[in-house]
């Protein structure tokens, strides 16, 4: 559990933050297409996709080195299953929460009707856990520094947790607070503009800060995706599940490419080294 691992985690940057928004849009509208346009259910959803998720979480422990199509296919993966897992915990059968005249929703429980308080809560004690021991750990909190078994494994349980307390977040921004779904969007996104802000702050944590916008970063995309996907009594803009999921999956795969390309220019060694190389070989 503690075998040392190559760096596996990206740089975070301008371009990192880009895909995790659209990551995490993809993970509300590709959750929704399951659980509610598909009527599979957010019980049956949940279980399908959080099995996809340690699918995928298999194959980015298993790589010996970040790859970016592996790291970004885990995003997505907690995303879809966040979304899910946050609709399970926090809703119920009623009208409120299933349009069409529908009375059920796949198979099995429908929801356990926690509420958006209550769900958030919940998951705000999780995350605090995983931190607290990951505290106690000893290993860092810096993502470029995430170099064993372990501490990626404590990172990636983060994650999920985030994500889906994210879509709790979103969801509560978007049904209950009365600002809508492009309303939510905004007041994230300002938020978000504050925490940049704070970075040129000396006496703010960095750490802290990426931890706080990467949380704030899925309920901007829970309230982008319902902001597409929504009918035009509700505020949307009623693109559906389905072409929103297809356009943002191009979107986010065009990403990972350029990402991918990125990250082999900059493992090519440069000129000077592979000169004394071609030196060392003739040598």
């Amino acid at each position: 559990m503690t075998k040392s691992v190559m760096k596996k985690l990206p740089e975070v940057t301008l371009a990192f933050w880009i895909m995790k928004i659209a990551a995490t849009t993809l993970g509300e509208t590709a959750g929704d297409l399951f659980a509610q346009t598909l009527k599979l259910g957010y019980f049956v959803t949940t279980i399908a996709l959080f099995l996809l998720f340690v699918v995928t979480l298999v194959v980015q422990l298993r790589s010996r080195r970040y790859n970016p199509f592996f790291y970004w296919t885990v995003i997505l993966s907690t995303s879809m299953a966040g979304t899910t897992t946050s609709d399970f915990m926090n809703r119920d059968a009623s009208a409120k929460y299933l349009s069409g005249g529908a009375k059920s929703l796949g198979w099995g429980p429908q929801g356990l009707g926690l509420g958006y308080p209550e769900g958030a809560a919940i998951l705000i004690s999780i995350l605090l856990a995983i931190f607290l021991a990951w505290r106690l750990s000893g290993m860092t909190f810096q993502i470029r520094d995430i170099v064993t078994f372990r501490g990626e494994a404590l990172f990636w349980s983060a994650i999920l947790v985030s994500n889906t307390l994210g879509t709790s977040m979103g969801d509560f921004l978007s049904d209950s607070s009365g600002l809508g779904y492009l309303g939510g969007a905004l007041l994230v996104t300002g938020l978000l503009a504050v925490l940049v802000a704070l970075m040129k702050v000396p006496a703010a944590s960095n750490v802290l800060l990426f931890w706080i916008a990467f949380v704030l970063t899925r309920p901007l995309g829970a309230t982008a995706g319902d902001f597409l996907t929504k009918p035009l009594a509700k505020g949307g803009l009623d693109l559906g599940t389905a072409g929103s999921s297809a356009v943002l999956l191009v979107v986010l795969f065009g990403l990972m490419a350029y990402a991918h390309v990125q990250e082999r220019r900059r493992a090519e060694p440069g000129p000077e080294a592979e000169a004394v190389r071609q030196e060392a070989g003739r040598r």
